[in-house]
């Protein structure tokens, strides 16, 4: 969700080779974002649920979804369990039904469950999602609330060097991670962060930073392969990765 919508899309475009327009005014001006005709992420402009625009306008932020079979069940754990709905659940025509929600520390995902259109059509490929990651401060308490909201379980990693990372996980299936938060800056708030696979990192935040991007964790190697932490021109904040150990997002 950016302040600029057509902004945002020539820069993602650019960058990761996505393909993309506003979309109609019945469905809000949502652009899906492609990869080789298949979806692979959205892009809308910063609005109140009403369609008004805000004033101030909020931080571009990326917001991870996470699918449910059943999101008025889902939304009502989500409550029980300390959490915040701050929008629907909402019918988004025949494609699904959506929620915005905020976990007990803070962190603001989205819920989906799916209609006509069930989410990401490419991952782990050049451009396209390959990993969600919480970063928060409490890692039991984040564990025993996604848990308790959706069938994960939660496991530490057994990635050489990644000690105190969890993962979240569908059966044996590793879906995501917890990060602790204590690990980045002060003053950064809990957060869920998406990762797009690139072929080069290095390359990227090259290119980021040529198109006006900027560098919040320069390239670096760590347990699952090499990766930057970036931001697009207008705030919004991902992280780039050529895994040495693709993973499977949810």
């Amino acid at each position: 969700m950016v302040p600029d919508q057509q902004a945002a899309l020539d820069f993602y475009k650019d960058l990761l080779g996505w393909q993309g327009e506003v979309g109609p005014p019945e469905q809000g001006g949502y652009a899906v974002c492609t990869l080789k005709g298949k979806p692979v992420a959205g892009i809308m402009k910063a609005m109140n649920p009403d369609g008004s625009i805000p004033d101030p306008l909020p931080p571009a932020a990326w917001t991870t979804y996470l699918s449910t079979d059943n999101i008025d069940g889902a939304l009502k754990a989500v409550t029980d369990a300390g959490g915040t709905a701050l929008m629907g659940p909402a019918d988004v025509m025949d494609l699904g039904r959506m929620a915005v929600i905020a976990d007990p520390a803070g962190a603001v995902f989205g819920l989906w469950q799916a209609g006509t259109f069930d989410g990401a059509g490419i991952v782990n490929e050049h451009g396209a999602l390959i990993w969600n990651e919480l970063v928060t401060a409490d890692l039991p308490a984040a564990s025993a609330f996604y848990s308790g909201v959706l069938p994960v379980t939660t496991a530490r990693s057994e990635m050489p060097g990644a000690e105190g990372y969890l993962e979240f996980k569908v059966g044996d299936r590793a879906v995501g991670g917890i990060m602790d938060l204590s690990t980045l800056p002060p003053g950064v708030p809990p957060h869920w962060q998406p990762y797009f696979a690139v072929d080069s990192v290095d390359e990227v935040q090259d290119a980021a930073v040529r198109a006006g991007g900027s560098v919040l964790a320069p390239a670096f190697d760590m347990a699952a392969g090499r990766m930057a932490v970036l931001a697009d021109p207008q705030g919004g904040a991902f992280s780039v990765i050529t895994a040495s150990m693709p993973e499977q997002p949810a």
